[in-house]
């Protein structure tokens, strides 16, 4: 029984659930995924960063939500059919996650630290795998998500 258990663990750490920004695929470590809903009506929070979109009440909850389009400084666009908020928890704290559209949840065996490219870019990657003969970067979820104060 406890090896069972072992393996459980060990797979779910090799789990992430892909989304896509555009054409580019990253994922979120599963272990933080707690639900995938759609885009509903968020109630803006003024004097907050550009990023922050505002709150949504989910079945009672109010939780802050993020594009993270914009967190990535990439344009903004126009939410659609696909556009999904992403319930993630981070030190007992849920957050939403708007993304383009959610792919699937993969194993991730392989995975080498991402590139540096700057000091003063903000780095959210916890590190880069392979993907469809392409690249996935992993989202750090906890960076992500440092400086909002709602």
């Amino acid at each position: 029984m406890e090896k069972e258990l072992i393996i459980e663990e060990i797979s779910e750490e090799e789990k992430y659930l892909l989304f896509a920004i555009g054409n580019d695929v990253y994922g979120l470590d599963i272990r933080y995924v707690e639900d995938i809903i759609g885009v509903q009506n968020i109630t803006v929070v003024p004097k907050q960063p550009n990023y922050v979109k505002g709150v949504i009440n989910l079945r009672g909850q109010i939780m802050p939500v993020i594009d993270i389009r914009i967190r990535f400084n990439q344009s903004e666009r126009l939410y659609d059919d696909r556009t999904c908020i992403v319930v993630i928890n981070v030190s007992d704290a849920a957050v939403g996650v708007v993304v383009d559209r959610v792919l699937e949840v993969v194993n991730i065996p392989e995975i080498t630290v991402p590139p540096s490219f700057s000091d003063t870019n903000q780095n959210f990657m916890t590190g880069v795998g392979n993907y469809n003969d392409g690249v996935v970067l992993l989202v750090d979820c906890e960076a992500l998500l440092e400086e909002i104060t709602i």
